[in-house]
């Protein structure tokens, strides 16, 4: 098996191809200018020990040398070699909230993209660690299935909205038990980061949290909003209004986080307060350093060798021959006659 690592390179050939072709008219011009000049027997006299084959044997390397540097340049791969890969880290499940609650701008520019900033960053922080998203509002959905391309879970992060999720609320222990399914190996190290502003609308809170326990989960919460709280801005065809209740009365949204810490505290994890994004960052990232890292991935890879020394090195060797070789005629070539001249003194 072989594959070929940067094919642009043959783009090259064009220009070893036109030197070719450079090569070949300089030839037949200078035959041209003999002819005009003298006769060959003429040129015979005049100069006898000019050997009209050398100057082909010397383009001939010249050309080879510049084909193999080349190749060289594309870097052949030839081959195979098996390696064992094993990665060791944790599967870890961002739950996050994109309830209408999360538009709230009592954390700048706002509680959504705060959070996302936060995973982001935390993202941007891990080790091979195997990561899923769950989003949930009134309910919860799967995001992205457990991975290790963190790119991915990126780019998914930032898709997210609070339109995703028709029923609106906050459904702590039904985001929990969605967020507990993603775990597909039981002896890996799990944990779920849980992002809110921790006003919850659920009744079974307690079911969720004996699930996560049984299952070895430990939940890390964080909480983005201010006690003070905002309003809820809604856009609308006339602008952007805010979110009123049922006496028409503006709704204020506040960061609730007595849940965030109960939920932490059952589970063995930590709960902390979002405002600075790379304080959280640090902490997170020191609380999943004391987890033990396990095996959740092994793998046999195939790898191809590299074979550009070789071409490169052919092509060191034509021109290290190239001076040995004279314009003049020589006796060894002589006696090789490689173009099969009747003539010995043409050698």
């Amino acid at each position: 098996m072989w594959e070929l690592d940067n094919k642009k390179y043959f783009l090259l050939l064009i220009i070893v191809a036109i030197v070719i072709l450079l090569i070949v008219a300089d030839f037949v011009w200078k035959k041209k200018k003999q002819t005009t000049f003298a006769s060959n027997k003429a040129i015979k006299i005049l100069a006898p020990n000019q050997s009209k084959n050398k100057a082909i044997i010397k383009a001939s390397i010249y050309t080879l040398a510049l084909i193999s540097i080349v190749f060289g340049l594309v870097n052949p791969k030839i081959g195979t070699k098996l390696i064992t890969v094993k990665r060791q880290g944790i599967d870890i499940v961002f739950t996050l909230d994109v309830s209408k609650s999360m538009l709230a701008q009592d954390m700048a520019p706002d509680r959504l993209s705060k959070m996302k900033q936060l995973v982001s960053q935390i993202i941007s922080n891990l080790g091979p660690d195997r990561i899923g998203i769950v989003g949930y509002a009134g309910t919860a959905f799967p995001m992205l299935p457990i991975t290790t391309d963190h790119y991915a879970a990126k780019m998914y992060l930032q898709t997210m909205n609070t339109d995703m999720v028709s029923s609106q609320g906050t459904a702590f222990e039904d985001a929990i038990f969605q967020a507990s399914n993603f775990y597909d190996n039981p002896n890996t190290s799990k944990v779920m980061i849980l992002i809110s502003d921790g006003e919850d609308h659920g009744e079974e809170m307690d079911g969720a949290i004996a699930i996560a326990k049984q299952k070895g989960i430990k939940i890390i919460t964080i909480g983005v909003g201010t006690e003070k709280g905002g309003p809820i801005p809604i856009r609308t065809a006339k602008g952007t209004e805010y979110k009123k209740d049922w006496n028409n009365e503006i709704v204020i949204t506040k960061l609730t986080p007595n849940t965030l810490k109960h939920i932490a505290e059952k589970t063995g994890g930590k709960y902390y307060y979002g405002s600075n994004t790379q304080e959280i960052v640090d902490l997170v990232k020191n609380d999943l350093n004391k987890i033990q890292k396990t095996d959740f991935e092994s793998q046999q890879i195939s790898e191809y060798q590299s074979q550009f020394q070789w071409f490169l090195a052919f092509a060191l060797l034509l021109l290290m021959i190239d001076l040995f070789i004279l314009e003049r005629k020589t006796l060894w070539m002589k006696n090789l006659n490689l173009f099969n001249e009747k003539d010995d003194d043409n050698a």
